[in-house]
């Protein structure tokens, strides 16, 4: 006997705005900037470390606590958005970031700068999930909301590339206006004036959702937050060499972490209004979109700080240099957006984004093959002159044609899935649905990082005690002092001959892991992402299920 699974009610009618297209760049600029604000410190961070004094361990916590805080609380921005108003929370995350961009760029130590990140991830949960929500309920089902979704995507690809250009730029200024502030501070300060401006635009061209009835869920918040950190934290000790993987910090935060999931979990099933309503899991659609979003991110955000430091620290870079050298990904991205754009409504969504996570895997695997320098007695030559870039990566040959190949497979990637991952959520939950979106997004960065560094300080550490002894004894009979200073750095000959070659082992196997990321995120596409390309056209309730 067959009965009908209850089906999504129907989804209202989209919201209009006074003005789509200023609402729409209003939208990208505030989605740019907390995306752009994941990398943009990336090319600054030797400069921040040296002027703060922050350990070379604890400076990826200004990457990773951003996108931790990001992620961890990108559910609970998304449901005080579904109660309280989508404007309204758009506004006041933007706010919030910039006031954390002033605290950043004016700090004075790392608690200071480490506390500013998280609060600009809070302020970044506010509005990311607020601005998706306001495309999907401003424009209609159709070429309108593909093409929006398109611009979103493309922004959200390019804004990693925007930011290394941005950061590379900012950290070489001197200052601006006779203000006593330069350098890496301008990459935080950049943001006040665009965040207070954006915030006070929002009420001219967007209007308010509707409030719905409610209660938060402080509970879950706390657990499901505490528990990423964890798991993170824990992450990011089992490399370092002065814990590992048998430390009790490591082990411990480990377990925490994953005892504070399990306990989000009960939470969410236990509540009348959850943070994580699982229903938004119940299509198979959107679980495996979100799956998808939050493994094929972790690889990319590895990508940018593993290429990014190889850039500047082993090819001799300036960080303007290093910025310029990852714009091919911006125009790239934009690319592969518009094309996934124009095909979403002829060829299923599976297609599109299989292909992509496919060439971005194969962009990965050939990052995984570059090689760190020439025969050592060219290296040695070459810091005996002075000069700590004894590599033989060309950036035409060995890097551009593969930035440009992963850049255009994530444009393939981002459009499709945003798309089947809010399609038919309920209009009550678009903000929760756009917020479990973006959280699998960032988390996945933050888990990715912490992940691959972990597998990078590994096999740095082990490349490390090998070579060590050898190349100070080569050091010694080629007539160079091992313990005298490269001029220019505060490092020894043989340090930086340690570091050239540890540093790439460390990076390559990265790549090589995050790789195999996609490659995973490329079977889950072609195996489960089994929405028509019909279905995307409209705005209706899912087709009713039959169960025999």
């Amino acid at each position: 006997m067959s009965s009908i699974a209850q089906a999504d009610p129907p989804v209202e009618a989209p919201t209009g705005s006074r003005n789509l297209g200023f609402a729409l760049v209003l939208i990208l600029i505030a989605q740019l900037m907390v995306v752009l604000d994941a990398t943009i410190a990336n090319i600054a961070l030797p400069y921040i470390g040296q002027d703060l004094e922050i350990s070379q361990a604890n400076l990826t916590w200004i990457v990773t606590g951003y996108s931790l805080a990001f992620g961890g609380l990108l559910l609970l921005g998304g449901r005080l958005g579904d109660l309280y108003g989508r404007r309204r929370m758009f506004m006041l995350g933007l706010g919030t970031f910039a006031i954390a961009s002033l605290l950043g760029g004016l700090a004075q130590n790392e608690a200071l700068l480490l506390g500013a990140r998280g609060l600009q991830g809070l302020g970044a949960a506010l509005a990311a999930p607020a601005a998706l929500a306001l495309i999907t309920t401003t424009f209609p089902a159709g070429p309108q909301r593909n093409r929006a979704f398109a611009m979103y995507g493309a922004m959200s690809g390019a804004g990693a590339a925007v930011g290394l250009i941005l950061g590379g730029w900012l950290t070489g200024l001197d200052g601006i206006a006779g203000l006593d502030v330069h350098g890496w501070r301008l990459t935080f300060l950049i943001n006040v004036p665009i965040g207070l401006v954006a915030a006070a635009l929002a009420p001219r061209v967007l209007t308010e959702s509707e409030p719905h009835h409610g209660q938060l869920d402080i509970p879950g918040a706390i657990t499901g937050t505490l528990g990423l950190l964890a798991i993170v934290f824990g992450l990011t000790r089992a490399g370092e060499a002065d814990y590992g993987w048998g430390s009790g910090q490591a082990i411990g935060s480990l377990v925490a972490g994953v005892l504070l999931l399990v306990a989000f979990a009960v939470v969410e099933s236990r509540v009348e209004h959850p943070l994580l309503p699982m229903r938004i899991f119940a299509n198979q659609t959107r679980a495996t979109s979100f799956i998808a979003m939050m493994i094929a991110p972790a690889a990319m955000f590895a990508m940018f700080y593993f290429l990014s430091l190889f850039i500047q620290q082993l090819m001799g870079y300036s960080p303007l240099r290093a910025g310029f050298a990852f714009l091919p990904f911006s125009f790239g991205v934009v690319t592969g957006a518009t094309i996934s754009s124009n095909l979403v409504a002829k060829v299923n969504a599976r297609f599109i984004a299989g292909t992509g996570t496919l060439m971005a895997a194969v962009a990965l695997f050939a990052f995984s093959r570059i090689s760190a320098h020439d025969a050592p007695s060219q290296v040695l030559a070459a810091m005996a002159k002075g000069s700590t870039a004894g590599t033989n990566v060309n950036y035409w040959a060995h890097i551009f044609p593969f930035i440009v190949l992963m850049s255009v497979g994530m444009g393939m990637v981002f459009v499709p899935l945003m798309l089947t991952a809010v399609h038919h959520v309920r209009t009550e939950d678009s903000g929760i649905g756009s917020g479990v979106l973006n959280t699998m997004q960032q988390v996945g960065g933050a888990l990715g990082l912490a992940t691959l560094s972990t597998v990078a300080l590994h096999f740095t550490n082990s490349r490390t005690a090998e070579v060590a002894p050898a190349l100070s004894q080569g050091l010694t009979q080629a007539g160079i002092d091992p313990n005298k200073v490269i001029p220019g750095t505060d490092l020894t000959f043989l340090q930086g001959s340690i570091f050239q070659a540890s540093f790439t082992e460390g990076a390559t196997h990265a790549f090589l892991v995050g790789g195999f990321m996609m490659l995973a995120t490329s079977a889950i596409v072609w195996l489960f992402l089994n929405v028509k390309k019909e279905e995307l056209a409209t705005d209706g309730p899912e087709a009713p299920v039959h169960v025999g």
